[in-house]
């Protein structure tokens, strides 16, 4: 493999496109004839504005969206979005309906109960969030502030690629760790936001999106950091964002437009993620996955084997093989395989020779 790499299925901070790697090491000492790498460039700068607006711009290409979104890049990472989001939105009076399925959801639930009143429009504990809610099961408020969802579930390997139909009420999504990956309908959604080191770079940015008539709600006498106006009137740039960061997922949007796009990125990990359900099904008795096949995420496969022994055996002998990051997370347990949007179908290709290997030997 090219540079003696491995393939890295690790859950986050992830793999991200080697051709985005290779551009950022070629122009790493002097970036555009300025004698300066970009980390050292000042954010109140010409030439980093261009890079900062073009962000914006690509983000907003790739997504279609018209001027009612604004793009933001914060700090603090999804989890500070947890708060900062009902902070903003959650008004006295009204509730926000949670979608829970899974542990980001719930963490999200515990940070929004400060703010006001919330509604568990579902609970996945009760299914062990082994897979998502049927339209007929939501208890959704009438009128609510919002309805929240986690787009996929990193830990569980649930994805919603249909969305829950909420009427009027706006959907705000925790989209972290399937950004980009394929193509759906915008209009719903009246917030996403995603941290960046799964689908767009480097952690340290948080790609937040707003529509405006969600922002014009955003109750008053907020502190300055934690206001979205602020953000949004400042474009980002109100203290030193995180310069780097977003350059790097400038690089990352454009290597996505240059695939061709979301369709192109859909196809690409609908082929991954057939290929690996696939030979998982056929062999169902050593590689189970617990997850219900209607909710199977394409970015996180979770498997059981028929043991712990021989988990801990298959994520041993995969790294040796060159194959990072399978192991489970640790609430769960398992084997686990991410596979955004960076990840080649190529990887996957050479997965599936390895656990035909691993099965062979150890059934």
């Amino acid at each position: 493999m090219k540079y003696d790499r491995i393939w890295n299925f690790n859950a986050g901070p992830a793999a991200v496109p080697l051709e985005v790697l290779e551009y950022i090491h070629e122009n790493w000492f002097n970036y555009q004839n300025t004698g300066m790498n970009i980390m050292e460039w000042s954010h109140r700068s010409k030439e980093y504005d261009a890079i900062h607006n073009d962000t914006v711009s690509m983000v907003k290409k790739l997504f279609e969206l018209g001027d009612e979104y604004h793009v933001l890049f914060l700090q603090g990472g999804a989890s500070l979005q947890f708060a900062m989001m009902p902070m903003n939105f959650l008004l006295e009076g009204k509730t926000a309906d949670y979608i829970n399925t899974g542990s980001w959801s719930t963490k999200a639930i515990k940070e929004a109960k400060l703010f006001g009143n919330v509604n568990i429009a579902f609970d996945g504990n009760e299914v062990n969030f082994m897979r998502l809610p049927k339209q007929h099961e939501l208890k959704l408020t009438e009128n609510a502030a919002y309805v929240h969802i986690t787009s996929n579930n990193t830990i569980k390997g649930t994805q919603f690629l249909e969305f829950p139909d909420t009427g009027n009420v706006p959907i705000v999504s925790d989209m972290s760790s399937d950004i980009f990956s394929h193509r759906f309908d915008t209009s719903p959604f009246a917030m996403i936001y995603a941290g960046a080191q799964k689908n767009l770079g480097p952690s340290g940015v948080t790609l937040v999106i707003i529509r405006d008539d969600l922002l014009q709600t955003a109750r008053g006498g907020l502190t300055t950091m934690l206001n979205y106006h602020t953000h949004v009137e400042k474009n980002s740039l109100y203290n030193t964002c995180n310069t780097f960061g977003i350059f790097f997922m400038n690089r990352v949007l454009h290597w996505l437009d240059d695939m061709g796009g979301l369709d192109a990125m859909e196809a690409r990990n609908r082929r991954k993620a057939d290929m690996l359900y696939g030979f998982m099904d056929d062999n169902a008795d050593f590689y189970r996955g617990p997850v219900d096949k209607d909710s199977r995420s394409w970015m996180n496969v979770c498997m059981r084997l028929p043991s712990e022994d021989l988990e801990a055996k298959f994520v041993a002998e995969g790294k040796t093989a060159g194959f990072n990051g399978l192991k489970g997370h640790r609430s769960v347990g398992g084997i686990r395989v991410s596979m955004y949007n960076a990840i080649p179908p190529e990887a996957i290709e050479d997965l599936l020779v390895f656990m035909k290997e691993f099965m062979g030997k150890n059934r």
